[in-house]
């Protein structure tokens, strides 16, 4: 086998591992706690039937590679709950350290387009990155809602944290933010699911 040819099969497999790290959220049907690779194909599937509702026009494929590899860097860096202050401080330092050693296994012009790709969906800059996020916000905001908001609850979730992290959802769909969720996020402050403050 040739080198880059190598180096490209090492990473498919080390890239496995995504499917070991769980997050807080659980399927839906109160399954157990997604992991990391089924929230990605999820939100990347989502990304591609809901594109019309994207606040720019954007390139679908773009979006969809970047829903598919933002979390690859929680291999090393490990699932950082949305509403954990204390490990959010540390998540940047985290993440550029996996991001460097888990793209570095593979060529260096692959290296440098999952990185740029990854940085862009970082920056939250592009039409494309907007989008990515409002699917990787709405995704276990759906799947939480389906389970009667349980993950909201076990975590004593407020209204400020779900409403801080949700509102950039605008930012890459207005109407998804106002059609889906917001209506969810009032159905559960009225269910008690999430804390008035």
């Amino acid at each position: 086998m040739d080198e880059r040819l190598k180096r490209q099969m090492d990473f498919a497999l080390e890239i496995d591992k995504e499917k070991n790290i769980f997050r807080q959220t659980h399927l839906s049907g109160h399954g157990r706690n997604e992991n990391d690779a089924e929230h990605a194909w999820h939100m990347s599937i989502m990304a591609y039937l809901l594109r019309e509702y994207s606040n720019e026009e954007i390139d679908i494929a773009k979006v969809m590679l970047m829903c598919l590899i933002h979390d690859i860097v929680e291999i090393d860096a490990g699932d950082t709950y949305a509403y954990d202050a204390e490990n959010l401080k540390t998540q940047k330092a985290r993440e550029d350290a996996a991001k460097e050693r888990i793209f570095s296994i593979l060529p260096e012009d692959q290296k440098e387009e999952l990185i740029g790709l990854f940085d862009e969906f970082e920056a939250y800059e592009t039409a494309e990155s907007k989008f990515a996020h409002a699917m990787d916000n709405l995704q276990p905001l759906m799947l939480n809602n389906s389970n009667g908001g349980a993950d909201w609850r076990q975590h004593q979730v407020c209204l400020s944290m779900v409403y801080g992290r949700q509102s950039k959802t605008k930012l890459g769909s207005e109407k998804l933010f106002d059609q889906v969720t917001d209506k969810i996020i009032k159905e559960n402050i009225e269910n008690g699911n999430i804390k008035p403050e």
